[in-house]
C-alpha cells in the first residue's frame, strides 16, 4: 500500500555539511538539554511537513534564506536553512540574544550558503 501524499514531507531536512565532513548543526543540537533538542526537532518537522510556513514559525531573511523561529525554555533559538533541489538544507543555528539576528550569524549562514552551492553544484 502506497502512503498518502498528506503523510509525507513536503521537504526532506538535511544538514549541511563542511569539507572537512562536519555539520555544525547537528553538533549544535547534540549541545542542547535534551527537551530542547526534541523541540528544535519537532518544528523542524512542522516546516518539512507544511512547507510553505509563515511566521511566527518561519521567517524569510533574504533571497534564499529562512528561520525556524524556536521558543526554547527562558531562551529564543533560531535555525537558518535554504531550500536547495527539494531539501530544506539546515545551514546555521543559534540562541538569540538581540531583537535584530547579528550580522556574524547571518554571515556565516551566508557563507554556508555560498559552500553549499559549490560543493553541490560543481564547475564544468
Amino acid at each position: 500500500m502506497i502512503p498518502s501524499s498528506r503523510y509525507l514531507p513536503k521537504l526532506t531536512a538535511r544538514f549541511f555539511r563542511t569539507e572537512g565532513g562536519t555539520e555544525p548543526v547537528r553538533e549544535w543540537l547534540k549541545g542542547l538539554p535534551a527537551d530542547d533538542r526534541k523541540r528544535v526537532g519537532d518544528e523542524i518537522r512542522k516546516v518539512q511537513f507544511g512547507w510553505p510556513v509563515g511566521m511566527p514559525l518561519v521567517r524569510k531573511l533574504g533571497p534564499e534564506l529562512w528561520e525556524v523561529r524556536v521558543r526554547l525554555n527562558r531562551r529564543i533559538a533560531r535555525v537558518i536553512f535554504t531550500v536547495f533541489e527539494g531539501e530544506a538544507v539546515l545551514l546555521h543555528a543559534f540562541v538569540k540574544k538581540s531583537e535584530k539576528t547579528p550580522a556574524a550569524e547571518m554571515n556565516t549562514a551566508l557563507g554556508r550558503l555560498s559552500a553549499l552551492r559549490a560543493i553541490d553544484r560543481p564547475c564544468h
